[in-house]
């Protein structure tokens, strides 16, 4: 049980020791500040068209999240997909294994994309027992066969079941979220002791949407040495489900491009009311952090709610390091201590938001693969809204003059750990 705890945080540290090795025998580790050429890039345009006719119901932590999954999967006829960071073999993997086992026998497609690094600690016989159940499994950027890519990792977490209905957020499937972050709160005792019951965000959709994370999820496939993917109805024809018009936005380190990133920044550039994100790691550049400094001096009413702790301390520390400037500029920052805080999402003027995989730090605006749905709908955003009020309710605000006054002691840590934020 505790390997599976920490199975998040190994993969994690993983993808940084790979990296500060790759750097280091290039000779050429050197800080964001120090290196303005690595800032996350924005693309020239986004690959997705904004679509309409589409309907998005958000989900709230893992048992929900892979409640509804699980319904999806059950209905499928024609075939499933998914693609995740992490597949692990606890009850809540072997449970999912289990019915894509069922629908395979029933003759559904079914193919698993997981990712090298994120499933590090499950063994590989929980993967050949799907392989020989008729399941198509293929591993991203495998650790051993393609050491130059240990540093570029699937942190995608998306499903789509008969090409009709879609999921895609911060939730994987991984036994931190067999219970949910409402009792992981009830539950006294350190930090340490709670991360169980992760607090994310997940979101379902259905309408022509769910054919931009169809294709995201096979072009992802095909990246890899894995065969093509069985023949299937992808994509058929999808009838307006809803009145919300939505895209998916995607970050690819093979094109060097962050559509996040872009998105975001213009977003944040144009806030004129609220500017309200959650983040599971919170680790800017520059750009970023003065985009949202900016909106703050504007009177925009800029808030985020953050881990006050992580599966892994640095990147808490290397966003920590950055607290004075933004309470300075006036956003507010709240932490999440009684459960940890993963989700990934953001609510802009009551009109704008977004929910997925894509954290606001270097690794997933330069080195990871994401996806995050951007949903532009009032209705939606309120619920969103809504949601981010629950979160403040169940957070510390950070006091800016407490944190003018901290011990010496935690100045290092965020200091020592800012040194690497460009790998976190």
């Amino acid at each position: 049980m505790i390997a599976r705890r920490q199975a998040s945080a190994g993969a994690r540290i993983f993808s940084i020791v790979a990296a500060l090795l790759a750097a280091l025998e290039g000779c050429a580790l050197s800080s964001p500040a120090s290196a303005p050429a690595r800032q996350p890039a924005p693309p020239a345009s986004l690959t997705s068209p904004l679509t309409q006719g589409n309907e998005a119901r958000i989900l709230v932590d893992g048992p929900a999240t892979h409640a509804a999954m699980r319904a999806a999967i059950a209905r499928a006829r024609d075939h499933v997909n998914l693609e995740s960071y992490i597949v692990d073999d606890s009850p809540v993997g072997e449970r999912l294994a289990e019915l894509l086992k069922k629908k395979a026998a029933q003759g559904v497609k079914v193919n698993l994309l997981y990712d090298s690094v994120g499933s590090i600690k499950t063994p590989r016989e929980f993967f050949e027992r799907l392989r020989k159940a008729g399941i198509a499994v293929c591993e991203f950027n495998p650790v051993k066969r393609e050491p130059a890519k240990l540093n570029n990792r699937d942190h995608r977490k998306i499903l789509v079941v008969d090409g009709r209905v879609a999921f895609t957020g911060g939730v994987n499937i991984s036994e931190t979220y067999a219970s949910g972050s409402a009792r992981a709160r009830s539950q006294p005792g350190k930090e340490r002791d709670r991360k169980d019951g992760w607090r994310d965000t997940h979101v379902q959709v259905e309408g022509p949407v769910v054919a931009q994370l169809q294709r995201l999820s096979l072009d992802a496939w095909a990246l890899q040495d894995c065969g093509p993917a069985p023949e299937a109805r992808y994509f058929p024809p999808l009838e307006r489900r809803g009145d919300k018009a939505m895209r998916v936005v995607r970050t690819d380190p093979d094109s060097g491009k962050s559509e996040m990133y872009a998105v975001l920044l213009d977003q944040i550039g144009k806030a004129r009311s609220r500017v309200w994100l959650t983040m599971g790691y919170f680790v800017p550049d520059p750009r970023t952090k003065e985009a949202l400094m900016q909106a703050a001096r504007r009177g925009v009413d800029v808030r985020l709610v953050l881990p006050g702790f992580s599966d892994f301390w640095a990147p808490v520390y290397a966003g920590r390091s950055h607290y004075e400037d933004l309470l300075g500029a006036g956003v507010r920052i709240y932490e999440w201590h009684e459960a940890l805080m993963h989700a990934k999402t953001a609510v802009i003027d009551s009109a704008w938001s977004s929910v997925g995989s894509t954290n606001l730090d270097w690794r997933s605006f330069v080195h990871n693969y994401e996806d995050n749905l951007v949903v532009q709908d009032a209705g939606f955003a309120r619920q969103m809204e809504q949601r981010f009020r629950e979160d403040v309710a169940a957070s510390v605000e950070v006091d800016p003059a407490a944190w003018r006054a901290r011990r010496p002691g935690e100045k290092l840590k965020e200091w020592f750990a800012r040194q690497w934020e460009y790998l976190l």
